[in-house]
């Protein structure tokens, strides 16, 4: 499989957590998709960022006050879709998206691929499309027709975490539940030849968040986790099994999260 990592929408400009003295330098968060050619399932595509429409009409389709909040970038380029287009695709080649939630920022993408179908949590999928709290947007979820939905608990443990093997996709690509932002947000783990990727989704919001030896927050992303989260216990607990991850299995496991600047810089490098 080849995994291409994609900024797929480009918000509000933050500096580093560690202060004036980092050898980081501000800039825009993002939002961290891969999209994944395998070889008998087509195009996948994780998390989906900013679609067309929420570029084209931000008010009415991302809220105008999330827009004031968040600070888009509104660049059509940055789309999932004019990226899968410019590697030679069409959107008709991606047949399958895995969302880690719902999120206006993780679901925007999702109309621009009608033909793929969309897997996620059955928790998430029946909030968002009762539109029960206000990060859910019916313009990017109501439409879409294509749904695959899972509970947890069902295919076994991956690294101690429950597994869900999805419908469809090759045993590389799971999906890994860790609510607590949302009531059914889940991580996805990758294959990439000898090591996993763990996209975590917002189950963390900066890359020193589980760091286990010297954890550290940021002050901007910390206020955006404390406004969404669901399950403020559970989400905590996560965090610090993503901890324990990284400390035993960090040779065979990446864990990145759908936000940092500075972790998709690196990742995007490698």
């Amino acid at each position: 499989m080849k995994i291409h990592h994609l900024n797929c929408g480009s918000l509000r400009e933050i500096d580093p957590a560690d202060g004036p003295g980092s050898p980081l330098t501000p800039r825009r968060v993002v939002c961290h998709c891969l999209l994944i050619e395998t070889a008998a399932a087509g195009l996948v595509l994780i998390d989906t960022g900013l679609g067309t429409r929420d570029i084209e009409h931000p008010g009415e389709s991302l809220g105008a006050d999330w827009v004031t909040l968040a600070e888009p970038a509104l660049d059509p380029g940055e789309t999932a879709l004019r990226q899968v287009t410019l590697l030679d695709h069409s959107s008709a080649d991606v047949r399958h998206i895995v969302v880690t939630h719902l999120d206006r920022d993780h679901a925007g993408g999702i109309p621009d691929f009608p033909h793929a179908r969309v897997h996620v949590h059955q928790a998430e999928y029946q909030q968002a499309i009762a539109g029960s709290l206000r990060q859910y947007r019916q313009s990017q979820v109501g439409g879409h027709r294509n749904w695959a939905t899972y509970l947890s608990g069902r295919d076994g443990t991956w690294f101690g975490f429950d597994a869900v093997q999805l419908d469809g996709l090759p045993p590389e690509i799971l999906l890994i539940p860790l609510g607590g932002h949302s009531p059914g947000h889940s991580a996805v783990a990758v294959k990439a030849g000898d090591h996993w990727l763990l996209h975590a989704g917002d189950a963390c919001f900066y890359h020193q968040e589980t760091d286990p030896d010297v954890p550290r927050s940021h002050s901007v992303l910390d206020f955006v986790q404390l406004s969404a989260e669901t399950d403020r216990s559970l989400r905590l607990s996560n965090v610090a099994r993503l901890r324990e991850l990284r400390r035993h299995h960090g040779d065979r496991v990446k864990v990145f999260c759908a936000h940092d600047p500075w972790e998709f810089q690196q990742m995007r490098a490698c």
